[in-house]
């Protein structure tokens, strides 16, 4: 019988528009060829942000070597966060609904400069803490390793604990979803953009 929900943050519960942040880095003197072959997962200056290997200040000082503007913190600090766009009220109102019958709990991938601003985007929008929704939140910068690693869940799953077999995972990438799937736990992937638009039906077909 499930009784958690480990969700993801970014495309499940926030939306996300990863066009902004370029667009805005892009202002700030980011050439095409900086792009050229990398992800937003995949580049060394954002992935060591996400697992607490830089700090904030580190970080920028990276982009600043990138950029030829010398842009100050704000700026960059504003162009990282623009991806972040909202936690729309009818996801945060069915999670209210689930936490009456679930144990909820959130993995994300992200750093200490998106942290700072999503709660803020969420207090400002819904008037209470993120954290309210949720037992327990857990980041990757503060966990020290990155989905799809396994020590991402694991560190989930031994610390609160949980039992995989009564937990479900949401991710909307399906390598994230594959690892979950592979510790044991039950798995929903969510397409791109639609955010929790088939978990009402998962947990009337399975629970």
């Amino acid at each position: 019988m499930l009784e958690n929900i480990l969700f993801d943050l970014g495309g499940v519960l926030l939306t996300l528009d990863m066009g902004r942040t370029r667009s805005a880095f892009e202002k700030l003197g980011w050439k095409e060829e900086d792009w050229k072959g990398i992800t937003h997962n995949g580049y060394l200056i954002f992935e060591n942000l996400e697992i607490g290997v830089d700090s904030p200040s580190k970080f920028r000082e990276q982009i600043r070597k990138i950029l030829p503007t010398n842009p100050s913190d704000n700026d960059i600090d504003n162009a990282w966060n623009a991806m972040l766009i909202a936690f729309p009220v009818e996801i945060v109102n069915y999670l209210i609904e689930l936490k009456k019958q679930y144990r909820l709990y959130v993995l994300s991938n992200t750093n200490e400069l998106h942290l700072q601003r999503f709660r803020e985007i969420f207090e400002n929008t819904h008037g209470f803490p993120l954290n309210q929704l949720f037992e327990k939140c857990y980041y990757s910068h503060e966990i020290g390793f990155r989905k799809p690693n396994p020590e991402s869940f694991e560190a989930v799953l031994k610390d609160v604990p949980l039992d995989p077999a009564k937990t479900l995972f949401v991710d909307d990438l399906k390598a994230n979803t594959e690892t979950a799937e592979k510790l044991g736990m039950k798995v929903l992937h969510i397409e791109a953009g639609t955010l929790l638009e088939g978990l009402p039906a998962y947990l009337a077909m399975h629970c």
